[in-house]
């Protein structure tokens, strides 16, 4: 007994050790305006690691202050176990990974890469579960038994695992995105003539956030490895996505398909966002224009029913819907867009909504809620609210804006 407690003594020391070396930062000095994405989005990550620190598992709480009342409710089989949530489910928990990838991606800093490979990473495979195969995430981590396997959860991180390896060139990096991809693709079958289901243990639908974003995966893995078969799973994913889930009247897609051949007609933002992305690196490896095409009218349309006018401290501003982590997945096919046509207008919406967010509707704690137009008033600031404004602000920093 005393030896575990000396043990787990000596965890919470190096991981604080880790902490001091990476976050040297001063909470009390926010960092605003536009031209210093990157401070903030490093702002932002410091303060999550402060606030959502869970040290006794090396990994982060779902909500700050933590919400008592959360339970562990993504069960596997229709297990009947009911307990609290010690830390976050793997989404937004990936979140911050993501954040972290981008901020190394843009800035080549290594104080980035060893949070990735000291804390986040290994905190992540905490969730990783051997026991069933192919291998896979789960959505909480495997100390608490088995847990649903959602297709999408593993895509954002094997696209993660892509940029890394990117990045660094180191193929560990690669050998985990292909180890994801295989059990990202063992969810297609050929009912409703293809597609990718939402869940493992629910295969009652299929998603366009399972789909589009394996189609910008497939792409990634064959411009990273010249293997045909990831361009030729590529095409298929987009085309079936394309034909099951697009609502022709707009360009933006629809969620899901059930079973039974019924469409779920809701939209989100991060679903045309990722169809835009594929559209444009479809377009860019085979300089087909029809993939540009489908990106742009997917983008305007995606504009015009997202954004509102609404009332912010002086006067009106056009803003995207209240989803934070929705709107920087949408943010990723936009500014790949944009690197392609140069039309501004999307991005710098995108751009003038994150500001105004940051400077204008954090609590005291400088985290943000679930809407960008005004101060939230939830309790239990949500992990991945803030997570993804790593992201996004660092992805904002890697364009410069035509005049």
């Amino acid at each position: 007994m005393v030896y575990k407690k000396l043990s787990l003594f000596f965890i919470f020391v190096f991981i604080n050790l880790i902490s001091c070396d990476i976050f040297a930062y001063d909470p009390e000095k926010k960092i605003e305006g536009i031209g210093n994405e990157k401070e903030i989005a490093d702002y932002i990550l410091n303060n999550i690691i402060k606030l959502y620190d869970v040290p006794q598992h090396g990994l982060l709480s779902e909500t700050y202050p933590i919400n008592p009342n959360n339970k562990v409710d993504y069960l596997a089989e229709g297990s009947t176990q009911n307990h609290n949530q010690e830390v976050s489910f793997l989404w937004p928990y990936s979140g911050t990974l993501s954040g972290a990838v981008a901020l190394y991606t843009i800035t080549k800093n290594q104080k980035y890469l060893n949070l990735l490979e000291k804390r986040l990473i290994p905190g992540l495979e905490k969730y990783f579960d051997e026991s069933r195969f192919p291998v896979g995430y789960q959505s909480y981590p495997t100390f608490a038994g088995h847990n649903d396997r959602y297709y999408d959860d593993n895509v954002w991180l094997a696209l993660d695992f892509c940029a890394l390896y990117l990045s660094t060139k180191d193929q560990k990096y690669l050998d985990k995105a292909l180890e994801i991809y295989d059990f990202i693709y063992s969810g297609w079958d050929e009912k409703l003539g293809g597609g990718i289901y939402w869940c493992e243990q629910k295969k009652t639908s299929k998603n366009t956030c399972s789909n589009a974003p394996t189609v910008v995966l497939s792409a990634k893995l064959y411009q990273l490895t010249n293997d045909e078969k990831f361009l030729s799973r590529s095409i298929e994913t987009y085309n079936w996505t394309k034909t099951n889930l697009l609502d022709p009247t707009d360009f933006v897609y629809w969620d899901n398909v059930g079973l039974n051949g019924n469409v779920d007609k809701r939209k989100y933002t991060y679903n045309s966002g990722q169809m835009i992305e594929a559209g444009v690196l479809l377009y860019c490896i085979t300089r087909d224009q029809n993939y540009l095409t489908d990106a742009q009218k997917t983008a305007s349309g995606t504009y015009e029913h997202f954004t509102k006018m609404k009332p912010i401290s002086v006067g009106d501003a056009v803003f995207y819907s209240d989803s934070p982590w929705f709107n920087t997945i949408l943010f990723r096919g936009l500014k790949a867009l944009y690197k392609v046509d140069g039309n501004k207008k999307y991005v710098q919406t995108m751009l003038e909504n994150a500001h105004y967010a940051w400077s204008n509707t954090t609590d005291n704690n400088n985290l943000l809620g679930n809407t960008w137009s005004k101060k939230s008033t939830q309790r239990y600031k949500w992990l991945l609210d803030n997570a993804c404004m790593i992201e996004l602000f660092a992805e904002l920093a890697d364009i410069e804006l035509k005049k």
